[in-house]
């Protein structure tokens, strides 16, 4: 029997009633609709519609049907379920064959308006947990190799084109920092969405006098939701959690594109883990770098999904609509996020970085010619002035296959008098990566309390992350 088929005389079209069904994507919400449905319980229950044995047979059936359906094949028997049209109606119809009428009685006052609204909520925040862990471990990761490269030295680049010299540690926290940034974002993302559905109705809030409090605080919200026509209708904390994972996207993305030039033999400068790639069917000296070209790829489905509801949002009435059952399937899509992150941090722990062609390359084609025009700087050359100078003597220097430091001093004064002995220390590897002491710079000693500083909020991130953990299991 349909829940809703009271007022309706003639069958659905087989065709349809098979298209519309959500059973077949929204079983992997059983978990939280058995949470929730045990949480409605107990408002019934002080609300006076359920008596305390009634609400404890329910809640213990609620239990067993989510124990019977933990598994593969348990989950497999809830897609494939021959009549259910979504996850609501599958645990009612299981209730009911568990307990008979009883089973029934639990939909008092509640809609499943509210009730997807707050399973999405549930779901949504046990993912953002998940991903929170998983950048933790990749965000470690990358401050364990910025920790073992200890003052290796790498090019950096703007435009694709080597610009300066940088500790490799510098370049690793550049990551750390990006990851941070999606924490936040997924952490605000979570405080937004954990207000409690339930006792919203369908529409216009629950017709029993409902302890609304009750099932927020048993489901760990907040507080429950204000206003009961935005409760039902709203799906920005899916599309805020699909555009947050966007930006998590684009980060790997970008490691992985870098990671992906700089294990080609024109760069040379990582040598990829064999653990994580894979050979050519045709060339036997290929070693492809399978999972960051995957990776690099994947922020299309994610962004994706993002795109898909907010065109599903846009223009939509208040407040229910069929429309929205079409926001689950994207949530769904991104499942596999923490699994890429949880694989990109092993990978990142296993990459070996190739210090002497880094060094190499920090060392030639002038990446120290900032450092020696704030040489000229100091020597009281206006910064203009000292661009020129310097330019000039990369020409020259390029015309006579010398680097800045290689020039002696007899052809460096023919563009300014201002050179001295004392510049060729000034242009030196480490004086260069030195002279970029401020926070945020490159200089060895700013490098090393950043990393600290990166170790520290790692630490603290996974000890909250710990505790949430320790939290939902109890």
């Amino acid at each position: 029997m349909k829940m809703w088929s009271g007022r309706f005389r003639e069958p659905l079209d087989a065709e349809f009633e098979a298209w519309q069904r959500s059973i077949v994507f929204d079983w992997q919400l059983l978990e939280q609709e058995v949470a929730a449905s045990k949480a409605h319980a107990s408002a019934l229950c002080a609300a006076k519609i359920l008596t305390v044995d009634e609400t404890k047979a329910l809640r213990n059936a609620l239990d067993a049907l989510a124990a019977d359906h933990a598994s593969d094949a348990g989950k497999e028997l809830v897609r494939n379920h021959p009549s259910a049209e979504d996850i609501h109606h599958f645990v009612e119809l299981s209730l009911a064959e568990r307990v008979g009428s009883l089973g029934l009685k639990l939909h008092t006052g509640r809609s499943r308006n509210e009730q997807i609204a707050t399973d999405l909520r549930l779901y949504i925040r046990k993912q953002i947990e998940l991903n929170v862990a998983a950048l933790a471990q990749w965000a470690a990761s990358l401050v364990s190799q910025a920790h073992k490269a200890g003052e290796a030295v790498m090019p950096s680049y703007t435009h694709l084109q080597r610009a300066e010299p940088v500790l490799v540690a510098h370049w690793l926290l550049a990551y750390v920092e990006m990851i941070l940034r999606d924490v936040t974002r997924l952490q605000d993302c979570a405080a937004r969405l954990n207000f409690c559905p339930l006792g919203s109705g369908a529409v216009a809030g629950a017709t029993l006098a409902l302890d609304r409090t009750i099932a927020a605080r048993e489901l760990g919200f907040t507080a429950p939701t204000p206003n009961s026509m935005d409760a039902t209708s709203d799906r920005d904390f899916v599309l805020e959690y699909l555009q947050a994972l966007t930006f998590v996207g684009l980060h790997v993305s970008r490691f992985a594109e870098e990671i992906t030039l700089f294990a080609t033999a024109e760069f040379n400068f990582v040598t990829l883990p064999e653990a994580f790639s894979t050979g050519s069917s045709a060339m036997p000296q290929k070693k492809n770098p399978d999972l960051t070209e995957l990776i690099r790829a994947k922020v299309g489905r994610i962004n994706g999904a993002a795109q898909s509801v907010t065109l599903l949002l846009k223009g939509l009435p208040l407040a229910y609509n069929k429309d929205m059952q079409e926001s689950q399937e994207p949530a769904f899509a991104v499942a596999f996020v923490p699994k890429m992150i949880s694989l990109i941090a092993r990978f990142t722990a296993a990459l070996q970085f190739n210090r002497e062609p880094m060094n190499h390359a920090a060392q030639n084609g002038y990446l120290n010619a900032m450092a020696a025009a704030t040489y000229l700087v100091h020597k009281g050359v206006p910064f203009r002035t000292a661009h020129e100078k310097i330019g000039n003597a990369v020409r020259f220097g390029l015309e006579n296959s010398l680097e800045l430091g290689e020039l002696s001093l007899e052809q460096l004064r023919q563009f300014g008098e201002e050179f001295g002995e004392d510049f060729f220390a000034a242009v030196t590897l480490t004086a260069t990566l030195d002279c970029h002491d401020v926070v945020g710079g490159t200089a060895r000693a700013r490098v090393r309390q950043a990393l600290a500083a990166a170790s520290e909020r790692i630490a603290a991130l996974t000890a909250i992350d710990a505790e949430e953990a320790a939290h939902a299991g109890a």
